[in-house]
């Protein structure tokens, strides 16, 4: 039985019962409910009448969101390109009419994720695929279920256009893509967690945890915004549906400069 830890979302190796615990949520960068580790299943799940809802987000970009929402409840997001698509970031759920949807725009060049927190049912969605599952060698011990998994060093190009770029942070792992052709051949950067777009538009947060308000320092920050800043994009996309739509290079300046100041202390005088 392939066990989906009903907090992160995360499937587990093949067991006949479930683990004791999530490693993934024991860490410190998420959390276990109060009343405890809880686990269910594909099965499960269709039983209970979830389903995955498809958004066009922009030309050659789709959302898919299960609804109601399975784990920590990202957005997959989905880039088509000439060669074939790629899929980043797989929620913690998969049926039929999705994976209809997805092989009806061409082949799948690979499945991937920023980060373990999104590792989702990623092997159910590459097996129904047909496609590997690219990631970050730096998070191996984080992976759950091996069956398909291919790991890469710094960077991985997925195809002609598409990339994986390693960029650490949240996780050591943490993973990017940049794809050159989105937003009319503008760049578009899909940052999982790695760069979080705030509510107001204009800034951008970076965390090594979000819903346990664990910071980053400074020079890590840092470290990130400036290899971005080599990259092709003007947009930016976070793993729930955030944008930065244009000028996300200055923005992710701006908000690198301000954070660095603040963990610094800078501000100090101001609290």
């Amino acid at each position: 039985m392939i066990w989906i830890c009903a907090t992160c979302g995360v499937e587990t190796a093949d067991s006949a019962a479930p683990p004791g615990t999530c490693a993934i949520c024991e860490d410190e960068r998420q959390w276990v409910p109060p009343e405890g580790q809880q686990w269910t299943t594909l099965s499960t799940l269709r039983g209970q009448g979830t389903r995955i809802v498809v958004t066009k987000v922009e030309p050659q970009l789709w959302g898919l969101t299960a609804e109601p929402t399975v784990g920590i409840g990202q957005q997959t997001m989905l880039v088509r390109t000439p060669e074939g698509s790629l899929l980043f970031d797989c929620v913690g759920f998969v049926d039929d009419a999705s994976v209809e949807f997805v092989l009806g725009l061409g082949p799948v060049l690979a499945v991937a994720a920023s980060h373990p927190h999104m590792y989702g049912v990623q092997t159910e969605w590459a097996t129904a695929l047909g496609a590997p599952v690219i990631l970050a060698d730096r998070d191996r011990e984080w992976v759950r279920r091996p069956d398909l998994v291919e790991f890469f060093d710094d960077a991985r190009e997925v195809g002609p256009g598409l990339t994986l770029h390693r960029v650490g942070g949240h996780f050591a792992g943490q993973t990017v893509v940049e794809w050159p052709a989105g937003n009319g051949g503008r760049g578009v950067l899909l940052a999982g967690d790695a760069i979080f777009p705030n509510p107001d538009g204009r800034t951008v947060s970076f965390m090594r945890s979000y819903p346990n308000r664990l910071p980053l320092s400074g020079t890590v920050v840092q470290r990130i915004a400036a290899q971005v800043s080599l990259l092709h994009f003007d947009r930016l996309y976070n793993n729930f549906g955030a944008v930065v739509a244009s000028d996300a290079k200055a923005v992710i300046r701006y908000s690198a400069d301000r954070h660095t100041a603040w963990v610094r202390g800078d501000y100090d005088h101001l609290t």
